[in-house]
C-alpha cells in the first residue's frame, strides 16, 4: 500500500470528527483497547504525560517535548487535528512519522481495523502508540483530542498528567456548566499519579481536589506555584519572567511562541518540569531555556499567534472559543497597527452568542469558509455578524477572503486570520511550504 492510499482509506473510511461533527465522537474507549490489545498493548511500553485542557494544551505539549529532548531523552509527541499533513500528530524528537510507516500500519492492520470499526482518531491514537513502541522513545507527550475521560489517548497510565485550565468548548459532547466540563477532563487523573491544573479556577478547583482525592493523586495548581510576568515581545521572541511563590527574584524566558497568552500556559510547563525532576528526568534550568526558544524548530509547532506575511502583517492563531478569542483580542491590542481586518470562519457547532460580542466593531471582516461539511457558510456568519453591528463581506474560500483582504489593507495595517484551525490550516497551505523531517527507524 502506498502513502496517497492509506491517507485515503484512513479519511474516507473512517468517520471523523473534524469532518462529520459529534456523530464521529465516540463515547467509550472499547475501540482503542480492542486496537492496542491486538496490537500488543504498546500503550504500556513506554513512558508518558498526558494533557488535557480547554486551552493551551496543544503549546503545553510542544513546550514540554522540546525541553525533553533539549535534556537528551528520546521523546514522542502525539497531538490532533493536524494543519498541513497528518504526519504533523505523531513525532519523534519533533520529526514527522515517516509515510512508509502510516501506509504499513494501514496495510498490516486493514483486516483489524475492518473488524474493529474504529473512528478516525481512535485508528490514529493506536498508530501513533505502536510507533512510539517501535520506537522505543524514553517518554512521549500525549495530549487528548476532546475532553478527557472518554478519550481515545486514555488508555495510557502516565507518569504525569496535565490539565491547563477548563473553558465553553464542545458543550454538546462535554456539559454545559464548567463544572460538568472539569468533571470530563479531570477524566484523565490516574490512581497514584500526579496531576497539575495550570490554572486555579475557583468554579471548578473543588472538582479537580476531589477526584485527585479519591484516585490518591498528588495535586497542584501551576499557578498558585509559580507567578509569570510578560517583560516584553519584538518580531522574533516573547519575553517572560517567571517567578516561584515567595521567591523574591525571578528567572528570565525567551519564547520563540510569541502570542502573550504563552504567558498562561508557562506556570503548567514549569510545574510539570519540577513533577518530572521528582521522577528521577535530569532537566536543567539551562535546557528549559534553550528548548524555549526554538520550541517551533523542536517540534514542528504552527498557528499559535504565527506571522504569515509583512507589509501589511497577517498573523494566524488557532484559538477558537471564547476564552481563546479573548486571548487573541489582547495580542491584537497589543500589536501595532492601523486599521484591522479580520478574516474568520468558524465550525456550524461554535456558540456564536458567547463568540461575536467579542469581536471589535472597529474592524473590517472577511468572513469565510473551509470545505467540509462542519464549516458554517460564510454568508449565515456574516448575516449573523452584521446583526450584532459588525461590519463585512462574505467569501467562498479562505484563500479569496485573505486575497481581498490583501487588496484592501495598507502597508501599517494589522490582517489576523482565525476563528477555526481549520482556517489558519487553508492560510497556512497558502504561505508556507511545509518541509517534512524524517527519523531514521529504530527497528
Amino acid at each position: 500500500m502506498k502513502y496517497p492510499e492509506a491517507i485515503e482509506y484512513l479519511y474516507s473510511r473512517l468517520p471523523m470528527f473534524t469532518r462529520d461533527g459529534a456523530s464521529a465522537f465516540k463515547k467509550d474507549l472499547t475501540n482503542t483497547y480492542r486496537l492496542c490489545e491486538a496490537l500488543d498493548n504498546p500503550q504500556h511500553r513506554f513512558k508518558s504525560i498526558h494533557i488535557a485542557g480547554t486551552n493551551g494544551k496543544g503549546s503545553t505539549s510542544h513546550m514540554l517535548a522540546a525541553i525533553l529532548q533539549v535534556a537528551g531523552y528520546k521523546t514522542g509527541l502525539y497531538t490532533s487535528p493536524h494543519l498541513l499533513d497528518f504526519r504533523e500528530r505523531i513525532r519523534v524528537n519533533g520529526q514527522m512519522i515517516p509515510k512508509r510507516a502510516v501506509s504499513r500500519f494501514v496495510e498490516m492492520n486493514q483486516a483489524l481495523i475492518e473488524a474493529v470499526q474504529p473512528s478516525f482518531f481512535e485508528a490514529t491514537v493506536a498508530m501513533a502508540f505502536d510507533c512510539f513502541a517501535r520506537e522505543a522513545v524514553d517518554v512521549a507527550v500525549v495530549e487528548t483530542g476532546l475532553g478527557g475521560r472518554l478519550d481515545s489517548t486514555n488508555v495510557i497510565t502516565p507518569l504525569l498528567s496535565i490539565i491547563t485550565n477548563i473553558g465553553y468548548d464542545h458543550t454538546n459532547m462535554l456539559g454545559n456548566t464548567l463544572q460538568e466540563i472539569a468533571l470530563e477532563k479531570g477524566g484523565i487523573i490516574k490512581r497514584g499519579v500526579p496531576v497539575v491544573v495550570g490554572e486555579w479556577q475557583p468554579p471548578i478547583a473543588g472538582v479537580f481536589e476531589r477526584i485527585a482525592k479519591e484516585q490518591g493523586s498528588r495535586l497542584s495548581f501551576a499557578s498558585q506555584r509559580w507567578h509569570v510576568n510578560v517583560v516584553g515581545r519584538d518580531a522574533e521572541h516573547l519575553y517572560l519572567e517567571a517567578r516561584r511563590r515567595n521567591a523574591t527574584r525571578g528567572d528570565a524566558y525567551t519564547l520563540d511562541l510569541k502570542g502573550q497568552y504563552q504567558g498562561k500556559n508557562l506556570p503548567g510547563v514549569l510545574a510539570a518540569v519540577d513533577e518530572l525532576r521528582n521522577a528521577g528526568f535530569e532537566i536543567s534550568d539551562a535546557h528549559i531555556r534553550q528548548a524555549l526558544t526554538q520550541v517551533q524548530q523542536l517540534t514542528g509547532l504552527m498557528g499559535r499567534w504565527q506571522t504569515l506575511a509583512t507589509d501589511p502583517l497577517i498573523i494566524c492563531d488557532t484559538g477558537h472559543n471564547a476564552n481563546g478569542w479573548r486571548e487573541v483580542l489582547a495580542n491584537i491590542s497589543a500589536t501595532p497597527h492601523n486599521r484591522l481586518a479580520m478574516v474568520i470562519g468558524v465550525m456550524r457547532d461554535k456558540d456564536l452568542d458567547k463568540m461575536l460580542p467579542l469581536l471589535p466593531n472597529d474592524a473590517h471582516y472577511y468572513f469565510c469558509q473551509v470545505d467540509m461539511p462542519r464549516a458554517l457558510p460564510a454568508a449565515e456568519l456574516c448575516a449573523a455578524a452584521e446583526a450584532r453591528g459588525l461590519k463585512g463581506q462574505h467569501f467562498g474560500s479562505v484563500a479569496e477572503a485573505v486575497r481581498a483582504a490583501k487588496q484592501q489593507s495598507a502597508v501599517d495595517d494589522l490582517i489576523f486570520v482565525g476563528g477555526s484551525t481549520f482556517v489558519v490550516a487553508d492560510a497556512l497551505q497558502h504561505h508556507t511550504v511545509i518541509s517534512p523531517r524524517r527519523f531514521r527507524s529504530a527497528q
